[in-house]
C-alpha cells in the first residue's frame, strides 16, 4: 500500500522557505531595520550636548614659576599657549601629527572606513597599536563629548565629525585639534607644550621636537617627557618612522632628526621639597594679579642652591636625631634682610603632607616671645647693662619658674635674656603692661591675637613661624619687614606686576638706642647663652624658644646675610624627648647657615616685557650731612637735629663713647646715607665704622660688610676695648 502523505511532508521545508523569503516580508524586515537605525541615530543626535566647546571656557591663569635666577622650577595649572592659526600650522608639526594620528586626513570626509579596517588588521597582525578615529573625530570628542567608551558615544563622534567637515576646512580642523589636545605636564595645546618642554613657540619646533609632541597625544600623562623621557623618546622614534613611511619627510630628513634629538628646556617633575614654595608662590601670584585666563610667568625669590641645602639639612638632622628624640617634623625659613624668602622647607615630606608649617601652623613661640618684652623694655629706657632680679614671681595662681629650677638673684638685662630667665621676662611684662608689649610686637610684625593671660609673657599664645621670623628681621632693619615670595608677574607681552622698590622702606619700629641694645642682647644669646650651638666664626644674633613639655622647639638667628628660623615638633602636638630650641633647631640652623657661606647664588634681573613709554626720572641725589657732632654711643651720632646711625656697628656707651668723642674732637664729620637709615661717616679721612670696630669700641652688626667684620676680628684677637673687658 502506497504512503500518500510522504510527498507533502517532504515539501514542507521548501514551502516554509518560500513563505519566509517572500518579497513583502523581506521589504518589511528591511524597513524595520532601517527604522531601528534611524531611531538609534536620532536618539544619538538628541543626546549630543548643545553648544559644546567650539569656544573654550576661560580658566584661571596657568603659572610658570621661576627662581630668582630665572630658571623654571615648577608649573601650576594648565598652560594654554598661543592659538595656532589655520593658515600658519608649522609644517613639521603638521607632518608628524597627520602621519601618526590620521595619515588619510586630507582624503576622507570625517570618517575613514579604510583607516578603520587598516587599524583593525594592524592591531590583529602586529604589536603596533593603532586607532581608527580620525583627527576630525578626535576634535569632536575633545570639543563636545566625554571619554566614555560606548556605541552611542562613538556614533555621536562620527556624526559630529561629518558635521565638522561640512563647516570647517581641513586646516581649520587641524588647527583647532592642535589647540585643544592635551600634551601632558599641564600643557593644553601644541604651542603650550612646545613652550613647556622646549622653551620655544610651536612655530619654531624642529621635526624631532614635533615628533615628540605628536607622540604624546595618545598617552600624554604616561609619556610626558618630564616624567618619562625614555618612553617619550621611543614614541617619537616611532612617529619619525611613520613620517618617513607616509612620505611626509625624506629618509635624510628623518635621519637628521634622529641625529639631533630634542633637548628639554624645563626641569623634570617638581622636586617634592619645592612643593611648599611652589604652593606659596602660586597663591601670592594669583592674589596679586587676579583670575586672568592667560599663561603667566612668575619670577620668585627662591634661591635654588639655598633651597636644596635647606632640604638636605632638615632631612639629614631628622633622619639622624628625629626618631631618638621623638621629633617627627621640622620647618625652615630663610629671609634676606629685605624680606625676600630665599628658602622654605614647610615640612619633612611634601609628598606625604602638603601642610605648610611655615605659613599655616600656629604654634606657641615659647621664649621667642621675650623678644617683644625686652624690646619694649629697651624702648622705655633700659639698657643691656641695667640690673634685674631673678626671683620668685606669683601672679594669682600662676607661679612661673625657670628651666634651671632655681633663682640667681641680681643680674644684667643682657644675662637674663641670654639665659632666657623666665621670672625676669614675666616681671618686665608686668611692669611694662600688656598693651605696651603687644604694641611693640605689632610694630615688629606679629599679627596673631594673643590671649589675655599672664603666661603670654613666656609665649603661651600662638603664631606662625613666618610671623616670628619677620619680627626678628625687623631688628637689624629697624622697620617692619614684610616677607615676600614674588618679585614679578608677566605675560609674554607685558609686565603685570613688579614689586616696587619703595616697599623696602618704612618707619622705624624702635629708637636707634633700643635697636642697638636688642642686637646686643641677641648676640649674647649665641655668644654665651642658650643659643651656643648656633655659633659660627662670625657674629650671630638669635634667640631660642621651647614650649611646655618640649612640644615645640625653635631657634631664630641672623647674620649679616640672612635671617633664618627653624621649628621642630610633631603635628599631633605630642612632646619630644628633651628637644629644646638650643638643641636640634640650633644645630639645623648652624648647618644651613654654615653651608650657605659656601654656596654660590645668583639673582637675574626681571625681563623687561613692557618697555616704559615715559622717560625715567633721574635718581634723587641726597646731600651728605656735615657738621660738628655729639656722640650718643659709638654707633649713634647727632648732627644738628638729626640722629645718625653708623653702618655696620652695634654701639657702646660709657668709656668707649667718651674715647670716640675725644677722637672726633671739634672736627667736622661728613655722613653719607647708605639706605635703611644707616650712614657711612668720615672724619679726617678716616671711616668712623672702621675706627670703632678696629679699636673694640663696638661690635659688628649683622649687616656689617666683610671688611668691617675683619676689623672686629682683629680687635678681638688683640683684646682691645670691649674684647678686653669680657
Amino acid at each position: 500500500m502506497m504512503d500518500t502523505a510522504a510527498p507533502a511532508t517532504r515539501s514542507w521545508p521548501f514551502r516554509a522557505f518560500r513563505t519566509l523569503f517572500r518579497p513583502t516580508r523581506i521589504l518589511l524586515g528591511l524597513s524595520l531595520a532601517a527604522l531601528a537605525v534611524l531611531v538609534f541615530l536620532g536618539w544619538c543626535l538628541l543626546r549630543i550636548p548643545v553648544g559644546g566647546g567650539m569656544l573654550p571656557e576661560a580658566s584661571p591663569a596657568s603659572l610658570i614659576l621661576e627662581a630668582r635666577d630665572g630658571a623654571v622650577f615648577a608649573t601650576r595649572g594648565n598652560l594654554h599657549g598661543d592659538p595656532i592659526e589655520a593658515g600658519s600650522i608649522p609644517k613639521p608639526l603638521l607632518d608628524a601629527v597627520v602621519a601618526i594620528e590620521d595619515r588619510r586626513f586630507f582624503d576622507h570626509r570625517g570618517v575613514d572606513l579604510w583607516g578603520i579596517g587598516r587599524a583593525l588588521w594592524r592591531n590583529f597582525t602586529s604589536e603596533r597599536r593603532e586607532g581608527g578615529s580620525t583627527i576630525s573625530q578626535q576634535l569632536a570628542r575633545l570639543l563636545y563629548l566625554s571619554q566614555e567608551q560606548s556605541l552611542i558615544r562613538k556614533t555621536q563622534e562620527a556624526m559630529l565629525a561629518l558635521w565638522l567637515e561640512t563647516r570647517l576646512s581641513k586646516e581649520e580642523i587641524l588647527a583647532r585639534y592642535l589647540n585643544a589636545a592635551y600634551f601632558g605636564a599641564g600643557a593644553t595645546g601644541a604651542d603650550a607644550a612646545a613652550r613647556r618642554y622646549f622653551g620655544k613657540p610651536a612655530s619654531e619646533v624642529t621635526l624631532a621636537e614635533a615628533a615628540m609632541l605628536a607622540g604624546l597625544v595618545r598617552a600624554p600623562s604616561a609619556l610626558a617627557p618630564t616624567r618619562n623621557l625614555e618612553g617619550a623618546q621611543r614614541r617619537a622614534d616611532l612617529v619619525l618612522s611613520v613620517v618617513e613611511e607616509t612620505g611626509r619627510a625624506t629618509p635624510e630628513e628623518v635621519a637628521a632628526a634622529r641625529a639631533a634629538p630634542p633637548a628639554l628646556r624645563t626641569p623634570p617633575e617638581v622636586q617634592p621639597g619645592r612643593g611648599y614654595f611652589a604652593d606659596w608662590v602660586e597663591g601670592e601670584a594669583r592674589r596679586l594679579v587676579g583670575p586672568i585666563p592667560i599663561d603667566l610667568a612668575v619670577r620668585s625669590t627662591l634661591d635654588p642652591a639655598l633651597q636644596d641645602l635647606a632640604e638636605r639639612v632638615v632631612a639629614h638632622r631628622l633622619d639622624r636625631e628625629g626618631e631618638r628624640q621623638k621629633a617627627g617634623q621640622a620647618a625652615l625659613l630663610a629671609l634676606s634682610h629685605d624680606g625676600a624668602v630665599l628658602a622654605a622647607v614647610g615640612g619633612r615630606d611634601y609628598a606625604v603632607s602638603q601642610f605648610n608649617r611655615i605659613t599655616q601652623a600656629r604654634r606657641q613661640p615659647g621664649s621667642l616671645f621675650k623678644l617683644f618684652t625686652y624690646a619694649a623694655a629697651l624702648e622705655s629706657g633700659m639698657r643691656p647693662d641695667s640690673m634685674v632680679v631673678d626671683q620668685p614671681v606669683q601672679i594669682g595662681n600662676w607661679a612661673p619658674g625657670n628651666a634651671s629650677g632655681g633663682y640667681r638673684g641680681a643680674m644684667p638685662l643682657r644675662q637674663a635674656f641670654a639665659g632666657s630667665v623666665n621670672t625676669v621676662a614675666v616681671q618686665l611684662f608686668q611692669s611694662l603692661g600688656r598693651e605696651q608689649v603687644l604694641d611693640m610686637a605689632g610694630r615688629m610684625g606679629l599679627r596673631s591675637a594673643m590671649p589675655a593671660v599672664p603666661s603670654i609673657a613666656l609665649g603661651s599664645g600662638e603664631a606662625t613661624l613666618l610671623e616670628m621670623v619677620s619680627a626678628f628681621a625687623s631688628i637689624p632693619a629697624n622697620r617692619a619687614v614684610e616677607p615676600y615670595v614674588v618679585r614679578g608677574v608677566r605675560a609674554r607681552n607685558r609686565t603685570l606686576y613688579a614689586r616696587p622698590e619703595s616697599m623696602g622702606s618704612g618707619a622705624p619700629v624702635m629708637s636707634p638706642a633700643a635697636q642697638q641694645g636688642m642686637l646686643d642682647l641677641l648676640l649674647a644669646v649665641v655668644r654665651e647663652g642658650t643659643g651656643r650651638s648656633a655659633r659660627l666664626d662670625r657674629p650671630v644674633a638669635g634667640k631660642t624658644g621651647t614650649t611646655q613639655d618640649n612640644r615645640d622647639a625653635l631657634f631664630i638667628g641672623m647674620t649679616a646675610d640672612v635671617v633664618v628660623g627653624v621649628w621642630v615638633g610633631n603635628d599631633d602636638n605630642s612632646p619630644m624627648q628633651g628637644v629644646t630650641g638650643g638643641g636640634l633647631p640650633a644645630r639645623i640652623w648652624r648647618d644651613f647657615v654654615d653651608g650657605a657661606d659656601r654656596v654660590k647664588t645668583t639673582e637675574a634681573p626681571l625681563p623687561e616685557e613692557a618697555p616704559s613709554t615715559t622717560a625715567e626720572a633721574p635718581p634723587r641725589q641726597v646731600a651728605p650731612l656735615r657738621g660738628p657732632v655729639r656722640v650718643l654711643d659709638t654707633a649713634t651720632l647727632r648732627i644738628g637735629d638729626r640722629a645718625v646711625q653708623l653702618v655696620g656697628v652695634i654701639g657702646m656707651r660709657g668709656d668707649a663713647a667718651q674715647d670716640m668723642a675725644s677722637f672726633i674732637g671739634n672736627r667736622e664729620v661728613t655722613c653719607e646715607p647708605m639706605g635703611d637709615g644707616a650712614h657711612r661717616c668720615h672724619v679726617g679721612g678716616r671711616d668712623l665704622s672702621e675706627v670703632v670696630l678696629s679699636n673694640g669700641g663696638g661690635r659688628a652688626a649683622p649687616d656689617a660688610s666683610p671688611a668691617l667684620r675683619r676689623y672686629e676680628a682683629s680687635a678681638r684677637a688683640a683684646g682691645l676695648g670691649v674684647w678686653g673687658r669680657r
